[in-house]
């Protein structure tokens, strides 16, 4: 007699018996079930045992085994009071998680904000990161500003004029914007931006509790006349820019306007927070000088952040001003997480001391030109209209404007149907846009998919017309 079949006919009997019963309805015992199955009385109480495991039958010491009580269907849970206590969504949050979003498989991304992962410098970051992590003393507690030896590193690349006291090291430019934006501001104060202006600063100042004004910008950047009057107009005290190729639209501020913005802002006695995200991604020709170079009196709050330019893990940057505003951002940061963890500050010094960071650079540079070329390339060839008048000197970014009438988001729903994925305008702007745009990127591809991309964009823009 074959027991392992034994006991199969066992279980199986069970099984059917119990499907047909009522929970607490007696089954055969294990002679019955010796006799039927023809099986021993050992393999019989294995079976059962092995039923009780599952749930199905209760076995009840000197009176017999019994079809388990079936357990109640686990109530689906009501979190709809949620609702209730949270309130309103925060402004932004889907479309910043839609900008973060990793592309679909076998799609082309033609945005992010982050380097492709051929441009990044991960070997190198990783080699230096792993033999740190075995020094003991690179995990113990550090300064809460930051080391002092990395912040006078940003110090004295960032030609501003400011101490490595003046700074504090920040687990990235958004954690930066956010120190920046809480620190300098009240829920209910006003923010001015650059219209359109980088999608993170407007959704960390709305949901810090500002009142965001757009202020007009062209390919020039922000326009000083139209600043002066939204100051005069708002008695706004903080304004937010990007001075070096802006975020979408890729814009450099113009040396003719760069007196008149900081003459502006110190006619209000307001603060200017200079976001120079893309100092380290030059294309054409040597970067101005960054606005805090020219302010002696502390108006500006300079940030600038690594991720960019190196990988989207290494989140180090610094933000810094001169005076009482500079403590107040060091403050803030202290109470927000600390301090930067210490192996990544140590990688980060480590690796932009060294000979592999220049290197990166000029590859960086040499890399991002092909790709910008190739994507213009790509759109006089499908698509001349978008082809903008001005093409950006550096940074990632073309900003295109769709023909009239055209839905941004409409147009960028059809190229995410084609497999290229592109983002609307219309989440740039703090408030109405004037017209329908598209931010292109061309650091997160390769140069050799820009056809195939602009191509997918033209079928996707052909269902409009």
């Amino acid at each position: 007699m074959n027991d392992g079949n034994a006991a199969t006919r066992v279980i199986q009997d069970l099984r059917a018996r119990v499907r047909d019963a009522v929970p607490g309805s007696r089954l055969p015992s294990v002679r019955e079930l010796t006799v039927a199955h023809q099986a021993s009385p050992v393999t019989v109480s294995e079976a059962i045992r092995h039923l009780v495991a599952q749930g199905l039958v209760e076995a009840r010491p000197g009176r017999g085994t019994f079809v388990a009580a079936r357990p109640e269907p686990p109530r689906a849970p009501d979190l709809s009071w949620q609702t209730v206590a949270l309130g309103p969504g925060v402004p932004g949050e889907s479309e910043m998680q839609a900008l973060l979003a990793l592309p679909p498989q076998g799609a082309i991304p033609l945005s992010g904000g982050y380097l492709d992962a051929d441009l990044q410098p991960a070997a190198a970051l990783g080699a230096t990161l792993s033999r740190i992590a075995r020094q003991p003393a690179a995990w113990q507690r550090g300064p809460a500003e930051g080391r002092e030896d990395l912040r006078d590193w940003f110090a004295r690349e960032t030609g501003t004029g400011l101490r490595a006291g003046d700074l504090v090291i920040c687990p990235g430019g958004q954690s930066a914007l956010s120190t920046a934006l809480r620190s300098l501001a009240a829920p209910g104060d006003i923010l001015l931006v650059e219209s359109p202006t980088y999608l993170g600063a407007l959704a960390t100042a709305r949901a810090s509790g500002l009142r965001v004004v757009p202020v007009p910008a062209d390919h020039d950047g922000v326009l000083p006349d139209q600043l002066a009057a939204a100051f005069a107009r708002t008695g706004a005290r903080l304004f937010y820019c990007q001075p070096l190729y802006a975020n979408p639209t890729g814009s450099t501020l113009a040396a003719h306007r760069r007196d008149a913005v900081m003459a502006t802002v110190r006619a209000n006695g307001a603060f200017l927070i200079e976001d120079d995200y893309a100092r380290d991604l030059v294309i054409d020709a040597d970067a101005p000088p960054p606005l805090a170079a020219s302010d002696p009196d502390g108006h500006v709050v300079y940030l600038r952040s690594l991720t960019k330019s190196a990988a989207p893990g290494l989140r180090i940057a610094a933000i810094g001003a001169r005076g009482p505003a500079g403590a107040r951002l060091r403050s803030a940061r202290l109470l927000d997480d600390f301090f930067v963890a210490g192996p990544l500050q140590q990688a980060a010094l480590e690796f932009v001391t060294g000979p592999a960071w220049p290197r990166h650079l000029r590859t960086l540079r040499r890399e991002l030109r092909d790709r910008r070329e190739a994507l213009l390339t790509a759109l006089h060839r499908h698509l001349p209209e978008l082809v903008p008048a001005v093409v950006p000197r550096g940074g990632f970014h073309l900003w295109v404007r769709l023909p009239d009438g055209a839905d941004d988001t409409a147009v960028a729903a059809a190229a995410a149907a084609e497999g290229v994925i592109v983002f609307p305008g219309r989440p740039w702007h703090a408030a109405e846009p004037p017209a329908a745009h598209l931010r292109l990127t061309w650091a997160a591809a390769p140069p050799d998919r820009m056809d195939d991309a602009v191509r997918r964009l033209a079928r996707a823009l052909k269902k409009f017309s």
